[in-house]
């Protein structure tokens, strides 16, 4: 039976399941030979332009670059760094975006070139023959090339992976998608240097057997190709039948070799590793001529060019720019613009996206030449799907699970397997966009994948913490044993005591003698200690009373101020009812006084009279009904005063509240003076005469001062005695007890209140005449009352201004101090005493004058 290999030879080939024979129209850009694109105004370049991460940029903002100079760098192999495609200047290092189906944006470098094209130092190997192989493929590596078939995967690592493990080196240029024409007019005008790059990749490979496979729709390609191969080169050209899509990798595997590639593996898993025509290219460049991968070719077709063809355009080369300057027109209904072919390109947001290394057509049809899907319509199960399917899966099935967001089910049925050809989509009667569907469940297994990784990651980084943490605990705990034991035998040798336990038990001694020092205290209230500490030991334990301490001196002190505070009592008491005894003596001074008053008031009626009519006679009868009213209205006063006084309780079982009792004190007296300022009022009205027209009576007159004089001067005189027989508590060592002193107060203001209501009725009942036998002026008369009534009403001004200076206790939070308030109430008698005396001299030294 014949080798693999022999049957290559033979000219075997196989074929792989379903597969598609779509519209090619490669016709419209393969007849012209590749061009140069020229250089934009701006080149964006992405930093991952290839499957693997990102760079590190080693260049900044403001920073002047030449052609070919790397823009990033990184030391792993899935990391292809990024070069300058032209002489320039960084101008920004911002997100841009990028050509992918997504439509989002990636952090990009941009270049304003200068239009000099000024290229960098080279590194050349024009001896690759000589070079080892490892060298070589670092040198692929940091010439930034991956694979420009359309998968980006990184070239140097795939070299990596194959050397040793592969024994058949295939060079794919199939180029099966419709419309691309790249590698056919690179095979075409560039067939040496083709072959040159597969001679490279022999070097480092060392392959039983090279293949070139290419379709059956490229005669000139295959004509060229054929023209540089040697004898010596052991490269076979295969062609095989134009069927889409013959050119996937695990596709053209199965047809040049009969392998099947196991799912989820790659060509390399079979001894058999595949690239690209041109990689190959891109290869020769970077090996003999020392440049990078900074430019590419990239198929212009569509019926919406005016110029269609192929081009060398830079990488970072705005897709707007090539769209103006080779005449794109678009479609006023639906203009588009697809990169890519029309089964596995996808079109753009905008015109704004840069070219990268896996950008190989730039397609701009018309409506009528690739019509647009109008809506997904529901599957019917026709089952074409699965018929065309060139990986054997059932698209069917795996679009429900995708939209039912089930990505178990996509992983069950192999959708990492989909090429994502779009032979599905192609035959699929419903126009339902399988492609999109697998896609977006691709996505989002990859991100899933990730995350899992990333925690398991995470969690292997936590445990080896915690083993590390515990290795460095039993580390530690172990040396401090040893270093304890070390100790011990070196004091046991030496004879002395260990030092740790010497030092233990001094701290334990200094403890100890800490808590056994007391501190020095008083012997008062050291006594107070021991006095509470016996009691609380007789509480809790029942003890008798022989254990309580000696406070006999106590209790000798609080009996004398017992004793004290009972004779002060007594001494009160007597006081009290001394002035109880003096006030009967002063009822009938009080009558008389109100008698004198009243008299006063008849006698002077009559000017008052004549003042306001003039030159009339006083009619008795309405003088008579004036005196009434007036006399009624002053008992109507005085009752409505007696009844708020006596509804006062004198005697109450429960304590006197001091705050209420200083209020209820206030409230009577700003009541009193009112009272007395509105009588004042009224007599001053009924009594001064303002124009006297007819004559007063001098007689009555006189006689009415002269009582009046002599009854101020007798109650003045008792006042002041009783106010000198009182004792008054200035400073008492004992608190006052409220509720005496509030019942006392109530006493003394009822007693009072009744003198007054006797002699006003005496004086009105039985005025006592007084004659007089000598004239008297009556102008002076007038004067002299006029005068000591002025004098009375400033000393009660005085006086209530005093009063009303004095705060009083309305509202208070605190108790009142009864002592402060028995020191302000014999201030306030000794004031009125004093102005009492002071009052009744003038009134004295009015009369002598």
């Amino acid at each position: 039976m014949l080798s693999i290999i022999e049957q290559i030879k033979q000219g075997k080939l196989w074929d792989f399941h379903g597969g598609i024979h779509p519209a090619e129209n490669k016709d419209l850009s393969n007849k012209s030979p590749i061009v140069n694109a020229g250089i934009p105004q701006e080149l964006v370049l992405p930093l991952k332009q290839h499957i693997g991460s990102k760079g590190d940029i080693i260049v900044a903002v403001g920073d002047k670059v030449q052609k070919g100079q790397p823009l990033t760098q990184g030391d792993i192999a899935m990391c292809v760094p990024v070069h300058a495609p032209t002489s320039g200047t960084i101008t920004a290092i911002e997100q841009r975006t990028t050509a992918h189906p997504s439509g989002l944006s990636d952090l990009c470098i941009v270049i304003a070139p200068d239009q000099q094209d000024t290229w960098c130092d080279k590194t050349t190997y024009a001896d690759y023959e000589d070079r080892d192989p490892a060298e070589l493929i670092d040198a692929i590596r940091l010439n930034g090339i991956a694979g420009l078939g359309g998968a980006g995967f990184p070239t140097a690592r795939k070299l990596q992976g194959g050397l040793g493990n592969v024994d058949i080196l295939i060079i794919n240029a199939a180029e099966c998608e419709p419309y691309i024409t790249a590698d056919d007019r690179l095979m075409r005008d560039y067939a040496e240097e083709v072959i040159e790059g597969v001679r490279i990749l022999r070097h480092i490979i060392s392959p039983k057997l090279t293949i070139i496979g290419i379709e059956d729709n490229k005669p000139e390609a295959i004509k060229a190709l054929e023209q540089h191969v040697k004898e010596d080169d052991n490269i076979l050209i295969r062609v095989v039948p134009t069927k889409y899509p013959s050119g996937s990798s695990k596709q053209l595997v199965k047809i040049l070799t009969g392998r099947e590639v196991p799912s989820q593996s790659r060509s390399t898993s079979v001894g058999v590793i595949m690239q690209n025509v041109g990689t190959a290219f891109a290869i020769k460049r970077a090996i003999i001529d020392g440049e990078p991968l900074i430019e590419r070719v990239v198929t212009l077709t569509g019926e919406a060019f005016k110029e269609r063809g192929n081009v060398f355009a830079m990488l970072g080369t705005p897709i707007a720019y090539l769209l103006d300057k080779f005449g794109y027109k678009a479609d006023k209904k639906h203009p588009r613009v697809i990169i890519g072919g029309s089964l596995m390109g996808f079109t753009l947001p905008h015109s704004n996206v840069p070219i990268t290394k896996m950008t190989n057509c730039i397609l701009a049809p018309k409506r009528k030449e690739l019509p647009l899907h109008t809506y997904e319509m529901a599957c019917i199960r026709c089952s074409a799907c699965a018929d065309v399917c060139p990986s054997s899966l059932l698209p069917q099935q795996l679009q429900w699970y995708a939209k039912d967001q089930n990505y178990e089910k996509c992983e069950e049925y192999n959708l990492q397997d989909c090429i994502e050809c779009g032979a599905c989509a192609y035959v699929c009667p419903s126009e339902i966009p399988l492609v999109q569907y697998y896609r977006q469940a691709k996505a989002e297994i990859w991100a899933r994948s990730q995350d899992e990784i990333n925690a398991e990651r995470a969690r292997q980084r936590f445990e080896a913490k915690q083993a590390r943490m515990d290795r460095d605990k039993a580390e530690r705990e172990n040396r401090f044993k040893k270093a304890a034991e070390t100790r011990r035998e070196e004091m046991a040798k030496t004879g002395g005591d260990d030092a740790v336990a010497a030092a233990i038990a001094r701290v334990k001694a200094k403890q100890a003698a800490a808590q056994s020092e007391k501190p020095e205290v008083k012997p008062a209230v050291a006594a107070a200690i021991a006095a509470a500490k016996a009691k609380q030991a007789a509480s809790a334990q029942g003890a008798t009373s022989e254990t309580l301490p000696d406070n006999s001196e106590m209790a000798k002190l609080r009996e004398e101020r017992k004793r004290q505070a009972r004779e002060r009592k007594a001494e009160k008491e007597a006081g009290e009812s001394t002035a109880s005894a003096s006030s009967n003596d002063s009822k009938k001074d009080a009558v008389a006084a109100a008698i004198a008053r009243a008299k006063a008031k008849k006698a002077q009626k009559a000017p008052v009279a004549d003042s306001v009519v003039e030159n009339a006679e006083v009619d008795p009868k309405k003088a008579a009904i004036a005196a009434a009213v007036a006399r009624a209205k002053a008992k109507k006063e005085a009752q409505q005063a007696q009844s708020e006084v006596t509804s006062e309780p004198v005697a109450e079982t429960e304590a006197v509240d001091p705050k209420k009792a200083a209020v209820a004190a206030a409230v009577t007296r700003a009541k009193a003076r009112k009272a007395a300022q509105q009588a004042e009022a009224q007599s001053e009205s009924t009594s001064e005469p303002a124009a006297e027209t007819g004559a007063v009576d001098p007689k009555k007159a006189a006689v009415a001062a002269a009582v009046a004089r002599a009854k101020a001067r007798k109650a003045a005189q008792q006042a002041e005695a009783q106010s000198e027989v009182t004792p008054e508590p200035v400073a008492e060592t004992e608190t006052v007890d409220p509720k005496k002193a509030a019942v006392a107060a109530a006493v003394a203001r009822a007693k009072a209140r009744k003198a007054a209501q006797q002699a006003e009725a005496q004086s009105e009942v039985t005025p006592k005449p007084v004659a007089e036998t000598e004239d008297v002026d009556p102008k002076k008369a007038a004067v002299a009352a006029a005068v000591a009534r002025a004098k009375a009403r400033k000393a009660a001004q005085q006086a209530e201004a005093q009063s009303e200076t004095t705060p009083e206790p309305v509202a208070e939070t605190e108790a009142v101090d009864p002592k402060k308030a028995a020191v302000a109430a014999a201030v306030a008698r000794a004031k009125a005493r004093k102005a009492a005396q002071q009052a009744a001299k003038e009134q004295q030294n009015i009369e002598e004058d």
